[in-house]
């Protein structure tokens, strides 16, 4: 196929950016989508040129490093599919895909479609540890949470952290984020300990990161490649409420 690029370029936070036109000639179908940025990159150190900057790191839809709009969807137009996992075959031959960073205030770029998201680390490392000596996996059937418990705590946690809910968002909001990592621990017995000075502090920080308020919308949960539900949302408004009473008495 003959794919025309329009990528953003930004040699920095404090630069003024803006999009530039690329054309790749024999792009197959099987390529995945960085496959396809990393041969525009051969191309251009080829012509002497600076490859377009982009994270990514495991390729399996697992690490949330590869963070993009394209087309101004965060991931691209498949759903519930990070952009590593894209393939070229979901494009047609002759296609101008617009490809540039997620964008928000608490997102800062660094380069061309690099951002940093270190606000997401801050948030996660706010929460604390958790004080329960958890020692070797217990046998399944003595576990004192239910199945249904369980399973909505490893859907929490399959949060990948890749910050599609920021982008998708237009307030950039990082509730379902925050609200993920807090459910995935407040769900199990060994996170009960600190779980209410882990939320005030964990939705403490968000705001301090200067991430915008739910919209509810419910945009992040579609962009979402993880499904998350915005149901976490509402746990975590209501556990972060009943944290405060508890405090006030």
């Amino acid at each position: 196929m003959k794919i025309n690029l329009q990528i953003w370029r930004q040699k920095d936070n404090q630069s003024k950016g803006g999009f530039q036109t690329y054309t790749l000639d024999h792009v197959s179908q099987e390529m995945s989508f960085l496959e396809m940025l990393d041969t525009l990159n051969m191309k251009l150190i080829k012509q002497g040129e600076y490859p377009v900057e982009f994270d990514h790191d495991c390729r399996e839809g697992i690490c949330g490093q590869c963070e993009m709009m394209i087309n101004g969807i965060a991931h691209g137009p498949l759903k519930n599919t990070t952009t590593c996992q894209l393939h070229m075959r979901s494009f047609k031959d002759g296609d101008t895909i617009y490809i540039e960073p997620f964008r928000a205030k608490s997102f800062p770029i660094v380069r061309d479609l690099k951002i940093d998201r270190s606000a997401f680390d801050r948030i996660i490392a706010s929460g604390g540890y958790i004080s329960v000596d958890t020692g070797q996996a217990p046998e399944a059937n003595s576990i004192p949470i239910s199945n249904e418990e369980a399973e909505a705590a490893f859907d929490a946690a399959a949060c990948i952290g890749c910050g599609a809910c920021v982008a998708s968002c237009k307030n950039a909001s990082a509730a379902l984020f925050t609200s993920a990592k807090i459910t995935q621990l407040e769900l199990l017995p060994q996170g009960q300990k600190e779980t209410h000075l882990r939320i005030k502090k964990m939705v403490e920080q968000m705001e301090k990161e200067f991430f915008g308020h739910c919209s509810n919308t419910e945009a992040c949960q579609v962009e979402c490649p993880e499904n998350i539900s915005v149901l976490n949302i509402a746990r975590m408004n209501y556990e972060y409420n009943k944290a405060s009473l508890l405090k006030e008495k």
